[in-house]
């Protein structure tokens, strides 16, 4: 069951997006799948008959029902011969005029049985990443939040045990603007991790299209290089606030950057300005941090006449989508063998 899951709670966050207008291109891009996955299910939705809403009311067993994979077995000679032309092919798309459709027409005059250029286009991108060709990204308002625990903590003092109690500090931010949120917390742990995403989402004042985790245990329990499987309580707690859920890729730090960046703004802004305060309770170095914050996001980016503040008021405020009325509660899972 719990694999259903996982791939159910996926399919629900591709029908929470069709449910609002978002084309497949961008669903995509936001919850980071190929476009040909997302085109396969989208088509398998509409053959069933029911809008999106209804799909969604159904439950996970319901909905799995209707999503039994039935592809057969990949044609492995097929897919070498393809991949074998890749190279080539990367080669003649710097050349005036040269589309990956051209190739493609090309590719299928050769090989007649050949992939569709969906597909074709599919294994081409993999490729590339296999290659280690660097991703791009844009930063659309309103469009993702990234987030990440910074590798230094704080600590506040225990008077009743007399030792320092270290704890982590989670980092937020909102690409378009920059707009950062701070928290200390007592651990990565699941809860207390999905505890500040949720602050976060409330300190944001909404929702994002997307959030961007790093592959925290907390949030992940498989990693590759290019993907991974989050847990459920972290896909269950998107579908709760109808937003993307995204890993970044294991060991590629340009996946976020700014995330990174804003961590180690934070260590010179707010980490230095608390250095020789003596803090007893994790609530004390929270509202100390709280103050640090405000300033930092209305300080004006450097040669520019804004601050993050402003950008965030100006750009992504309005865009966000809206708070849900109930906060996320965690579930429990456990694995059980009959």
């Amino acid at each position: 069951m719990a694999n259903i899951l996982l791939r159910m709670t996926l399919v629900r966050q591709i029908l929470i997006q069709k449910s609002k207008g978002t084309s497949n291109s961008e669903i995509s891009r936001i919850l980071d799948i190929s476009r040909p996955t997302v085109i396969k299910y989208v088509n398998k939705t509409e053959s069933i008959g029911l809008n999106w809403k209804s799909l969604l009311n159904l439950s996970d067993s319901e909905l799995s029902g209707h999503f039994m994979e039935t592809d057969s077995k990949k044609d492995e000679d097929r897919l070498v011969d393809m991949n074998d032309r890749f190279s080539y092919m990367d080669k003649e798309l710097k050349r005036t005029g040269v589309t990956r459709y051209r190739l493609w027409l090309e590719y299928k005059q050769e090989s007649p049985h050949g992939y569709n250029y969906s597909r074709f286009c599919y294994h081409y991108q993999m490729w590339r990443k296999q290659m280690d060709i660097p991703m791009h990204f844009e930063h659309k308002a309103g469009d993702k939040m990234q987030v990440d625990f910074a590798g230094k903590k704080l600590a506040y003092l225990d008077r009743e045990k007399g030792k320092l109690i270290p704890v982590e500090v989670f980092v937020a931010i909102l690409l378009a603007s920059q707009y950062t949120y701070v928290e200390a917390t007592e651990s990565q742990r699941k809860e207390d991790f999905i505890g500040c995403l949720e602050n976060a989402l409330y300190y944001f004042k909404g929702v994002p299209r997307a959030i961007v985790t790093d592959n925290l245990k907390s949030g992940v329990n498989k990693a590759s290089r290019y993907e991974a499987e989050l847990n459920a309580s972290l896909e269950e707690f998107g579908n709760h606030y109808s937003t993307g859920i995204m890993a970044t890729r294991p060991y590629k730090p340009r996946d976020k950057p700014l995330v990174e960046g804003a961590v180690r703004i934070v260590y010179n802004r707010i980490y230095a300005s608390l250095r020789d305060r003596t803090f007893y309770s994790l609530w004390e170095i929270n509202q100390a941090i709280r103050e640090e914050l405000i300033a930092y996001n209305t300080i004006c980016f450097q040669g520019r006449d804004y601050s993050r503040k402003d950008l965030y008021e100006k750009t992504e405020k309005a865009i966000l989508a809206p708070l849900v009325n109930e906060r996320y509660e965690i579930k429990h899972y456990a694995m059980c063998t009959v």
